[in-house]
């Protein structure tokens, strides 16, 4: 399905309508045109993976926000059984009923963190939390401060977190204005023509360096490590977009 319309304004009540749609892809119900996310998500997963180190123990407790119902949660979910791990998955009921069940996995219906059930069991317990392509809707309608330190609150001695895909307004304009983004925009568009780059001006709505470097200093000023994280270079937007990890000591 082709609608350019389908992805504009998404926040979470619209979510919850594309995943009850017939028509859509999982890619589209998750935001995303299938040219993006087809035969990626692989890719994608490895990356998590090889970011994120408490995964490769075992016996851990996994905590996903928002992980729609595309290939990504399923294969979470396998990791998680074969490593004998807890997963706990939040997100709408809409969404999650698109997710199989399975004996470690439980999952959370409500935007979160409004879940105070999660948060009652799992404050200081959980050792991994993902969040990928998400956070730039909490940045949007709900409030990115208050998301950031109640999933401090969940994590565990040695816990990580991983805010992935964050789409990074200023470092797609910078890869814009370099000789490779010139390039890709070129063979994007089909024709000769050189994008439109402008810095130093308003961009509402968009998470761009100030945001990023922010939550970066919230979470070491209240203890915890934080860096900036390239994506793997054959993800589909490592050229815009970027991780931030998070461990507490």
């Amino acid at each position: 399905m082709s609608d350019n319309n389908l992805f504009e304004n998404l926040n979470f009540d619209k979510f919850r309508e594309l995943a009850k749609s017939d028509q859509l892809s999982r890619h589209e119900k998750v935001g995303f045109p299938d040219s993006y996310r087809e035969g990626k998500e692989p890719l994608i997963f490895s990356d998590v993976c090889n970011k994120l180190l408490n995964l490769r123990q075992r016996g851990k407790t996994v905590l996903e926000i928002g992980p729609g119902c595309s290939q990504l949660p399923v294969l979470l979910e396998k990791l998680c059984a074969d490593q004998d791990h807890r997963l706990l998955l939040a997100d709408s009921q809409e969404m999650l009923d698109l997710l199989p069940d399975a004996p470690n996995t439980v999952k959370y219906p409500g935007c979160y963190p409004n879940l105070p059930a999660l948060f009652t069991q799992y404050t200081g317990r959980i050792d991994v939390i993902i969040c990928y392509s998400v956070i730039q809707y909490i940045f949007l309608e709900g409030n990115l401060w208050n998301f950031v330190d109640l999933s401090l609150s969940l994590l565990s001695e040695g816990g990580e977190i991983l805010l992935g895909d964050i789409p990074n307004s200023t470092m797609r304009k910078r890869f814009f204005s370099s000789s490779a983004g010139i390039a890709c925009h070129k063979a994007y568009v089909g024709k000769d023509e050189t994008p439109t780059v402008t810095f130093n001006t308003l961009d509402p709505g968009a998470m761009d360096d100030s945001v990023v470097l922010a939550i970066l200093a919230r979470v070491r000023a209240q203890g915890f490590h934080g860096w900036v994280v390239p994506q793997a270079a054959d993800l589909p937007m490592a050229n815009r977009r970027e991780d931030i990890l998070i461990k507490r000591p």
